[in-house]
């Protein structure tokens, strides 16, 4: 567990860092067209950086800092939902999607298990 939620850190603050410094490759690599305003798409970034040092901090014990946890597998799970609403109402192409393998599909299972864990917890407090 300690080991997700180390990966997931570094993961989320590599990925942050690379959208705030480098805010337009996210969108020609997956041929959008460059945002208007790159700030907003850096913000994303920043948040999702702040994302990587709660994991790295909840990663001494991720059963009892689930909290952490839980947050960003909701995030894991509503990502995925607002590109599948997107691509159907034609705001985003197919291959925004490739992003979510790594930014969110993958993470479903370890951090489910965590919470998982921690419910299992909480039943024997």
């Amino acid at each position: 567990m300690t080991t997700v939620m180390r990966l997931a850190a570094v993961y989320n603050l590599l990925w942050g860092a690379w959208v705030v410094l480098f805010p337009l490759s996210f969108f020609r690599l997956t041929g959008m067209a460059d945002p208007v305003h790159p700030m907003i798409w850096q913000g994303m970034g920043m948040v999702i950086g702040v994302y990587g040092l709660g994991y790295w901090w909840s990663a001494v014990n991720p059963v009892k800092h689930w909290p952490i946890v839980a947050v960003g597998f909701i995030g894991k799970i509503f990502g995925p939902i607002g590109f599948v609403f997107n691509y159907l109402t034609g705001q985003v192409p197919a291959s925004f999607g490739y992003t979510l393998i790594s930014n969110d599909l993958i993470w479903w299972v370890p951090f489910f298990l965590i919470l998982n864990e921690a419910r299992k917890h909480q039943w024997e407090l």
